[in-house]
């Protein structure tokens, strides 16, 4: 059990955590959530006793065990099978003073204790765990300074796992994995025996493994009975009625005033006036809602172009001769979407390149039309973004010859308007960087889009909107992600990359989730549809989307049109502003212009806002 106190973190002298208090059961799963820059982290950090608080304190009881997973992946010449089974230092203690030469006397003793914390499985355990990330017997074998970061990252979790601590801390422990590992990794987490506190973005993941959350927001934390959705609905009802009695108290208040405003210059009411206006003094205002909205996202949809756009004719692909895939036979049209599925390391991103002409064929065909413009995204490119530029300055270098509000209205398409686009990128979070990449690959509106692990840097909310945005994009989509419901949501048919190939899945992301938890040697075609009636197919969806969009029309030509109107006046305002600098003689009549301008401007933003407004709300799911 945890018991989290009156807790007070401070980074900066900024409070992250204030006066945050919990009680986590001894058993179970707790999904520790929250928006970017909440401080889930932080809060981890201090669970896990890397960092004081600066107030209160998180309370266990004596003896408790605490593995957590830090962000230093190991290295080394040891393998990852010496490493996950070193990770249990009281066995390998004991077997280090045995082999020293005790004496038989503490012999038996070792002997002992190695049976009760049943020592003797261990190499199994740690093969099996190893095997569940990923790691093949070969694999198992290798140094550790043969792997990238991402797999030694596999082997920190593979140790930690391994030593079956009391209460388990894991941040985002998926990152690192592909599907197959993650779903692996979902089904042991459900059967763990401790407390596990979790932060994870992947809904599916908080939805089966969780059965508590706790939410943290403003500083505070609340915890909800339940797993994801579960917390949506009960949030969704606490925010309702924190809403409902927002708005009564404003309608009291606005009451009390108007009394007071009346009666107070009255002696026969002064006397009233004067204990309403205690009142109101003594009225502690309702919390208004956190205003968190979902981070946007909208692709531009390119020009119509004919199908297909891409074709792979018996193509083989891979690095200095050497052949990764072989004899693909893969057609792209512009309504496809598609997800690339298979371990990490198969030739997925091989794939991916292959498709949007990164890499040549070397042996058969890839056709892509002369007009085909495409978007690539990588979480790469979020790391290689320039952190003393501004999004403005970065789109700007982007868009050669394009005008400022052509800019800023990319920008605007993701969320960055106002001052927000002229912060500096280094400032920004994980999920800012990853939206401004977005958006600096889609400038072009191109006819396909390719997303290799979009999802890493986004929270929740999110990655909802990126769902929603793909949706109700018109060009063509493949995507490599280990969220399997990005994955759901955004793709109509599956891939498989494996054993050289890529073939077509005949099936649901449910039926491959099935392929893989029974295990090698089953087919891959079909298993089990279960609940693919009950779903929304995708194209439908997008259809209807389109559909939305049409009837909407009128309004984003309004939009458009109240855009034109302000930017030409501001445009005009400028030429005042410049003109008043000289000081003519007719001051006075560019003074009153510059009034009517402003008016102007004031009112063809309100048009703008009113029109964008309406518009969002036509085009939107219903």
């Amino acid at each position: 059990m945890l018991s989290v106190q009156n807790l007070v973190v401070r980074l900066g002298g900024r409070s992250i955590i204030d006066g945050a208090n919990a009680t986590l059961p001894p058993r179970g799963c707790v999904g520790l959530i929250g928006r970017n820059g909440a401080g889930k982290s932080t809060m981890m950090k201090v669970m896990a006793g890397t960092i004081e608080p600066d107030g209160g304190s998180i309370e266990r009881p004596r003896g408790t065990r605490l593995g957590w997973l830090k962000q230093e992946a190991p290295m080394g010449q040891g393998t990852p099978f010496e490493t996950v089974l070193a990770a249990d230092t009281e066995r390998a203690a004991l077997i280090a003073e045995e082999d020293a030469g005790a004496s038989p006397e503490r012999v038996a003793d070792i002997h002992e204790r190695l049976i009760a914390i049943d020592a003797h499985t261990a190499p199994a355990r740690a093969a099996r765990i190893l095997v569940g990330l990923g790691f093949d017997e070969e694999m198992q074998g290798r140094p550790l300074d043969s792997y990238s970061g991402g797999w030694r990252m596999r082997v920190a979790l593979a140790a930690l796992l391994f030593t079956r601590p009391d209460v388990l801390l894991l941040d985002e422990p998926s990152n690192h994995l592909d599907l197959e590992s993650a779903l692996w990794l979902e089904n042991f987490l459900k059967s763990y025996p401790g407390l596990i506190v979790l932060i994870s973005h992947e809904r599916d993941l908080l939805n089966r493994v969780a059965n508590m959350i706790l939410h943290l927001e403003g500083g505070k934390v609340q915890l909800y009975t339940g797993n994801y959705d579960s917390f949506e609905r009960q949030r969704a009802e606490r925010l309702a009625q924190l809403e409902a009695a927002r708005t009564a108290q404003a309608a009291q208040r606005a009451k009390l005033q108007d009394y007071i405003a009346r009666n107070s210059a009255r002696a026969s009411t002064a006397k009233q006036a004067q204990s309403r206006q205690k009142a109101l003094a003594k009225m502690q205002p309702v919390a208004e809602a956190a205003n968190d909205p979902t981070m946007k996202f909208d692709f531009p949809s390119p020009e119509p172009l004919r199908p297909p756009l891409v074709t792979l004719d018996h193509a083989d692909v891979g690095y200095d001769g050497r052949a990764i895939l072989n004899n693909l036979d893969i057609r792209l049209d512009p309504d496809d979407r598609l997800a690339l599925v298979g371990r990490n390391g198969n030739g997925k991103t091989t794939l991916a390149r292959l498709l949007i002409g990164q890499l040549p064929a070397m042996a058969g065909t890839r056709f892509a039309s002369g007009k085909l413009k495409v978007g690539y995204f990588t979480q790469y490119q979020v790391e290689e973004l320039d952190g003393d530029a501004t999004p403005v300055l970065m789109m700007g270098r982007a868009m050669k010859g394009a005008t400022p509000s052509a800019v800023r209205a990319q920008l605007g398409r993701f969320g960055f308007t106002g001052p927000v686009a002229e912060q500096r990128i280094g400032t920004m979070s994980g999920g800012e960087k990853a939206r401004l990449a977005l958006a600096l690959v889609t400038r072009d509106a191109p006819h396909l889009i390719v997303l290799d692990e979009p999802t890493n840097h986004l929270d929740i909310d999110c990655r909802e909107a990126l769902v929603q945005a793909l949706a109700g994009y018109e060009g063509a989509v493949v995507v490599v992600s280990h969220d399997r419901h990005v994955i759901e949501a955004s793709a109509d048919r599956l891939v498989l990359v494996d054993a050289g190939r890529a073939s077509q899945f005949d099936g649901s992301i449910d039926d491959y989730e099935a392929l893989i938890l029974a295990g090698p040697g089953t087919s891959g075609n079909g298993a089990t549809p279960a609940a693919r009636a009950q779903r929304i197919d995708p194209k439908e969806a997008r259809r209807q989307a389109a559909a939305r969009r049409e009837a909407a029309k009128p309004l984003r030509q309004a939009m458009l049109a109240a855009e034109a109107q302000m930017n030409r006046l501001i445009a005009e305002r400028e030429a005042v502003d410049e003109q008043m600098t000289q000081a003519p003689a007719d001051i006075t009549a560019l003074m009153q212009r510059h009034s009517v301008l402003d008016a102007g401007i004031t009112a063809a933003e309100d048009a703008w806002a009113a029109a964008s407004e309406a518009y969002d709300v036509a085009v939107a799911a219903p």
